[in-house]
C-alpha cells in the first residue's frame, strides 16, 4: 500500500507571509496616525493645491517593495532543499545561460521538473518534502500573480531538450536562473 505524505504547515514561506503581514500592520497604523492628523490639524494643508498635490501623491502612487523579487520564497526553500541526501534523481537541467526571451519557458521547465522530484519524495518519503511542495506552491503563486508572457520564441528549447543532470546541478541551475530573473 502506497502511503502519501501530506504537506505540514509551518515553512520558510509562512514566516515570510507573518512578516509582511506585521509590515502591513504597522503601515495601516501609520496611515490611520497620519489621517488623524490631517484630519484634526492639517485640514487647511488640502485647501492649496500644494496640499493637495502631496495628499494624492502620498495616497495614490503604487507602492513598491524596493528590491523584492517575487521568487523570494523559492530561492529560500532551494536553500533547504540543495543539500539533501535522499533525492537522487536526474532531470532536464536548462542552461544558465539563456537568452532573456528564453527565461520565462526555462524556470517553467524547472518547475516541471519541481514536480518529479515531488512526485519521487512521495515515492521514497524524503525528509524534503515539504520544502519541495514549498517551491512548487510558492513558484505557482509566483506565475499566477505575475502574468507571465506564455508565447515562446522558436530558438527557446523544450524541457526534453536540455541534458539530464543530476539534483545537485539542478538545484544549482534553477538558484542561478531565479538569481537572475531576480535583478
Amino acid at each position: 500500500m502506497q502511503r502519501t505524505v501530506q504537506p505540514q504547515r509551518n515553512s520558510a514561506g509562512a514566516w515570510s507571509r507573518l512578516e509582511n503581514q506585521k509590515t502591513h500592520l504597522k503601515n495601516l497604523c501609520l496611515q490611520y496616525q497620519l489621517y488623524l492628523l490631517l484630519n484634526s490639524h492639517l485640514l487647511g494643508l488640502l485647501k492649496n493645491e500644494t496640499g493637495l498635490t502631496i495628499f494624492f501623491l502620498c495616497a495614490y502612487l503604487p507602492k513598491t517593495a524596493a528590491g523584492h523579487c517575487k521568487w523570494t520564497e523559492v530561492l529560500k526553500d532551494l536553500e533547504q532543499i540543495k543539500t539533501s541526501e535522499d533525492i537522487d534523481v536526474s532531470l532536464y537541467t536548462a542552461n544558465t545561460d539563456e537568452d532573456k526571451e528564453c527565461q520565462e519557458p526555462v524556470i517553467r521547465c524547472f518547475f516541471l521538473e519541481m514536480k518529479v522530484i515531488l512526485h519521487e519524495c512521495y515515492i521514497k518519503n524524503c525528509s524534503k518534502t515539504q520544502d519541495v511542495f514549498n517551491i512548487l506552491k510558492n513558484g505557482n503563486a509566483s506565475f499566477e500573480n505575475n502574468q507571465m508572457n506564455s508565447t515562446t520564441s522558436k530558438k527557446c528549447k523544450e524541457c526534453e531538450e536540455y541534458e539530464e543532470k543530476n539534483f545537485t546541478e539542478f538545484i544549482q541551475n534553477f538558484v542561478k536562473v531565479i538569481q537572475r530573473e531576480c535583478k
